[in-house]
This record gives structure tokens, C-alpha cells and sequence, in this order.
């Protein structure tokens, strides 16, 4: 179960660390998405997660959800840690979760989500 509020900065190069409690339950290789439709923030689910998120996502009705699909594949990456324990996130989904030099990271039970703190205190 992942839990707990974290706030690191993103570097020049896009890369930003992950909090060391997160580390072991993701592994060294993970999936990072963005879903405008739900949040605007960044989802990010341990293989074992996105695998039970892509059964569920592919078994929706496609003429009824076809966007929400097509938004949940197109915009998801694979990331790795870097030695420092870091990873790279791409530029198109920091431009759409409007992140800057400081961000959240949120544990909410199977997966985690990066904010922007002016967006998540705009949501809230």
C-alpha cells in the first residue's frame, strides 16, 4: 500500500527523485501516465499495478470510452531509476500537469500521483 505526501524539485533536466519509501514498492522500472480527464497531475503504477489498470482499461466497452483509452495509452512512458535514484520526466507530461521546480508526490493506496502544489491546492 502506498502512502504519504512527499515534496521534491524537479532539476533542469526533467529528472526528480523518487521519495525512498515509494522505491520499493515500484521496482526499478515503472509506468508514468497522464489523464486530463480524471486529474491533472501525473499517475505513476508499478508494473504489477498497470498491468491490473491496462485488463481493466482494455476490458471497458471501446465506442463508449473510447477517449479515456486512447488517453491512457498515448500518454503513458516507461521510466527507469537512474543511479541516484531519479527519473526523467518527459517534457510533454510535466507541460500537462503543469509541473514547475517543486512537486507533491502523493501515495493514494495502488499507485502514486505527482502534483503541481498550486494545482493541488486549486483542487482542493
Amino acid at each position: 500500500m502506498l502512502y504519504g505526501r512527499y515534496e521534491h524539485t524537479v532539476d533542469a533536466k526533467n529528472r526528480v527523485f523518487i521519495p525512498a519509501k515509494f522505491k520499493e514498492a515500484l521496482g526499478n522500472s515503472f509506468k508514468i501516465t497522464f489523464n486530463r480527464i480524471t486529474n491533472k497531475c501525473i499517475l505513476v503504477y508499478s508494473n504489477e499495478e498497470w498491468e491490473k489498470l491496462e485488463q481493466e482499461v482494455i476490458a471497458l466497452p471501446r465506442v463508449k470510452h473510447e477517449v479515456f483509452i486512447r488517453e491512457v495509452f498515448s500518454n503513458t512512458v516507461d521510466v527507469q531509476l537512474d543511479a541516484q535514484g531519479r527519473i526523467v520526466i518527459p517534457q510533454f507530461l510535466k507541460d500537462s500537469a503543469e509541473l514547475q521546480k517543486n512537486v507533491l508526490f502523493l501515495g493514494v493506496g495502488t499507485h502514486i500521483e505527482i502534483w503541481s502544489p498550486d494545482v493541488l491546492e486549486e483542487k482542493n
